[in-house]
Formats: C-alpha cells, sequence, structure tokens
C-alpha cells in the first residue's frame, strides 16, 4: 500500500500558526474559502493546535460512522459550556446528563408532537407577513433576517413553552433582546479558542458574563412565567420542569431546565437564516417561485394551509432541502476518533489508507465544502430543487444530508426545524411578493453557530397586489 498523502493546509507563521488564513469575525466564510482552495481534506495550526477540515461527500460519510467517530467537544463548544453547562448541545459524550436530557426532550420534540403545534406556528407565520404586507408603508426595505429571527424566537417559545412573546410586534428593524445576547454569546465563544486565555480574561470576560446572565435570565423568567400560569399544558417545558427519566429516575436540576431552555433557541436560531436564504435563492429563479405556487395551488388552493398538506409539498421540500445544502445554515459539527479500548494510539487511516490522522485528532466537517461537492452534484453551485425531490434525493449519498449534524448528537429539534422551514417557506411563497433592493445582490455570509446572508435587503407586498 502506498503512503498516506500529506493534508495540505495554507503555509502558516512561526508561533502563530495560521491564524491570519482565519477570519475571527467571519470564521465559517474563511473555512468555505479553505475548503474551495484545497479540496476535500485540509488542515491549519493556530496557536499550537492543528486541525483537520473535511469538506468532501465521502470524507464526511466516512467519519460520521460511529462505530469509529464521535461528537467532538471541545473549542467553542466548551467555551459556550460556561452559559449552558451540560446541556444537550455541549455534554461530554462520558456525562450522565446528556442521555437523562435526552430521554426527557425527545419525545416532545418528535413528529407526532411537533404537529400538534401547528396552528401555533402557523399563527407566527401570519402575524409575520401581515408585518410586512399590511403593518409596512409600501416600498419600505428590509433586512428580513432580523423578522425571521424574532419570528424563531417567537414561534419557540410558543410552540415549545407556552408563551406569546410578542416579538412580531417589535419596530421594524429591532430584534428581542435575547436574540442579541446569543449572537454575542455564541460569536464570543467562536472567538476565545483563538485568545491567550489571559487577554479573554483582561478584555472580554465582561460581554461574555453579560450575555449569559441576559440569556439564562429570560429563561428564569419563562420558568417563573409557567408556575404562576399553570395552563394544563403538557408540551417541552413542562417536561423540563416536571418529567422523570424513565432509565435513573432522576430528573432535571433547577440549572440543567435552564440550560436546556437557553439552548433551544440558539439551536433553532439557524432555521430563520435559511428561509432568508431561501428568499434570496427564489427571488433569482423566479421559474421556482412559479413551480412552487403550482404545486400550492393544486394541494392547498385558495385556503388555509393545513399540517396535511405539508407532506404533499414535495416540491416545496426540495426548495427547502436545496437551501440547506447551499446556504449551510448549521455550518459544520465537530468530529473525533472513538479511543481505543486498548489504549493504542495508532494513527487513524481515512480513505483506506489514502489520508492518516492522529489517534486523537479533532476534525471539523465543513458543510460548505461537502454540500458542494462536484462529486456529487453537478453544477453545485446551481439553485435546483428538483434534485432534492424523489428518487434524486434518494440517491445522494448520506454524506450530503447532514444539515442537522449526525448520529444519536444529530440535532434533537431537527423535526421542529423541518416544520418551522416548511410552513414558514410554503406561506411566504403562497402569500408574498419580494423584491430585491439590489437585484445584483450577492451572497455573503458571516455567523457563528449559524450562518446567515449579510446586507440582504428586500420589499414586499401580498401576492399579486
Amino acid at each position: 500500500m502506498s503512503s498516506p498523502l500529506t493534508i495540505p493546509g495554507p503555509p502558516g507563521l512561526p508561533l502563530l500558526g495560521n491564524i491570519m488564513d482565519v477570519n475571527p469575525s467571519n470564521t465559517w466564510w474563511s473555512l468555505r474559502t479553505l475548503a474551495e482552495k484545497y479540496g476535500e481534506i485540509f488542515k491549519i495550526k493556530v496557536l499550537g493546535h492543528e486541525i483537520v477540515f473535511v469538506a468532501s461527500a465521502a470524507l464526511a460519510e466516512e467519519i460520521c460512522d460511529e462505530t469509529r467517530f464521535r461528537k467532538f467537544v471541545g473549542g467553542p463548544i466548551v467555551e459556550i459550556r460556561y452559559a449552558v453547562h451540560d446541556a444537550l448541545f455541549t455534554a461530554y459524550d462520558h456525562e450522565e446528563s446528556w442521555g437523562i436530557a435526552h430521554r426527557i426532550i425527545a419525545p416532545h420534540l418528535s413528529t407526532e408532537s411537533v404537529a400538534d403545534h401547528f396552528d401555533e406556528l402557523l399563527l407566527c407565520t401570519d402575524e409575520l407577513i401581515a408585518k410586512w404586507t399590511k403593518g409596512l408603508e409600501p416600498g419600505t426595505k428590509f433586512q428580513p433576517l432580523k423578522d425571521l429571527n424574532n419570528l424563531n424566537l417567537e414561534a419557540t417559545m410558543l410552540t415549545l413553552f407556552g408563551k406569546k412573546l410578542g416579538a412580531m410586534k417589535m419596530k421594524e428593524g429591532e430584534e428581542h433582546p435575547m436574540i442579541q445576547a446569543m449572537e454575542d454569546a455564541t460569536s464570543e465563544a467562536m472567538r476565545r479558542p483563538n485568545r491567550p486565555k489571559l487577554l479573554n480574561w483582561l478584555l472580554y470576560n465582561g460581554k461574555w458574563k453579560e450575555a449569559t446572565k441576559t440569556m439564562r435570565g429570560f429563561a428564569a423568567e419563562l420558568i417563573q412565567y409557567r408556575a404562576e400560569h399553570s395552563t394544563g399544558r403538557k408540551d417541552l417545558l413542562w417536561a423540563l420542569m416536571n418529567a422523570t427519566d424513565p432509565e435513573t429516575g432522576k430528573k432535571l436540576t433547577d440549572s440543567q431546565v435552564i440550560d436546556e431552555i437557553v439552548s433551544m433557541p440558539i439551536g433553532s436560531s439557524t432555521a430563520p437564516c435559511s428561509v432568508t436564504a431561501t428568499i434570496l435563492f427564489l427571488l433569482q429563479n423566479p421559474e421556482v417561485v412559479a413551480e412552487a405556487r403550482e404545486e400550492l395551488d393544486r394541494v392547498a388552493g385558495d385556503g388555509a394551509l393545513r399540517q396535511d398538506h405539508i407532506a404533499q409539498l414535495k416540491y416545496i421540500q426540495g426548495i427547502v432541502r436545496e437551501t440547506l445544502r447551499l446556504s449551510c445554515a448549521a455550518p459544520g459539527f465537530n468530529i473525533e476518533p472513538i479511543p481505543s479500548k486498548n489504549g493504542s494510539k495508532s494513527p487513524i487511516l481515512l480513505q483506506g489508507g489514502k489520508y492518516q490522522i492522529a489517534h486523537n485528532q479533532a476534525m471539523i466537517v465543513v458543510l460548505a465544502g461537502v454540500n458542494r461537492d462536484p462529486a456529487v452534484f453537478e453544477e453545485p453551485l446551481k439553485f435546483k430543487p428538483e434534485r432534492m425531490v424523489g428518487d434524486n434525493f434518494t440517491k445522494l449519498p448520506a454524506g450530503v444530508k447532514k444539515w442537522f449534524g449526525n448520529g444519536k448528537r444529530e440535532c434533537i429539534g431537527k423535526h421542529w426545524a423541518w416544520e418551522f422551514l416548511m410552513v414558514v417557506t410554503a406561506k411566504l411563497i403562497k402569500e408574498v411578493d419580494f423584491q430585491a433592493v439590489d437585484e445584483q445582490y450577492v451572497m455573503k455570509q458571516d455567523g457563528w453557530f449559524n450562518v446567515r446572508p449579510i446586507d440582504f435587503y428586500v420589499t414586499a407586498k401580498a401576492r399579486g397586489a
């Protein structure tokens, strides 16, 4: 067998390594650029730590094999534990808390449970559409992401925790304080691993602590509100506060309840980023809008959208999947080799020995590379929903379907996210006509635990008005 290939990467600076190759204010865009340059696998070194990145469908599929690899809790994920401790997203593999929380939460985020909250999700979406088509002066330009962020928080709080925030009544361009706190916390979590610890402590702890205080205070108020306004709802908030783990008999502590409440809107924050990208892609591809409206008119007609319509909207499912592919709203996830039971430190071989990594090498799947793999997709940069429908979608390799992560550590809210994306996308296509303020706008993204289009403005009016 031939020797493994050297994993490529940009040349670095003495001591600093590749710190200049990754923009700390736009990490994922930097990684997308590196993936485009170096291909299916590459590495960088930052402050003495080497990180390997995977950017092809075949390699992504291989390292998602849970008999060989597992989620790596390190870097920014470790940092955000300051705010949410050992919550589902941040728990280490060995921590009992993950299993307890997962068994308590999962039944309330199943497809059936999510479907029960369809009317509440529809209500929130109708409020957004009314704001855009009736509440704004005609021709008012706005960034759809801001209102979609408010919609996501409103829908999360109402469907999962039973409280109406009134976030859709905020002035145009304003966002709920929880959203800013989430952005401050996640952006700081992304930056902290690339700074000396002393610098973090001296200069950046204030904003970090304030964001955490805001998020946890928001969750505590939600718990207090439920305690004072008993509704009889057996929703997710009820489960967090009252349910017992069927395996261990344990309940979540008060602090763990807050951890999970804070984690939910952070996790679901990828959804509005994806819908914003959908609006952009539809503006760039009017023929897709026409076909989607034909499907909607056939399935739903002039009546209201119903929950049973969602499964029938095959083309709109393709639009949502194609948006997830191209937008990479959830931009990646971390993987590491499962430690050998016998303590072996032998190198790990990838692609049958084509590449070799250390036994404990952390890897990051860069979905902006994986989802644009030319070995899988013809015209990978083109928005083509039809490739995500029916047999075309079924035949795609598993490596390009990792929008919600992988395996047992896959996003526990994936069914909720799918319902949100389908309902909001279908409603916007059915009822709203958008116009880009800058018709030459080219997608540029930034973000932290999510990735979103930036500086993207539109106007909106009721369909056909």
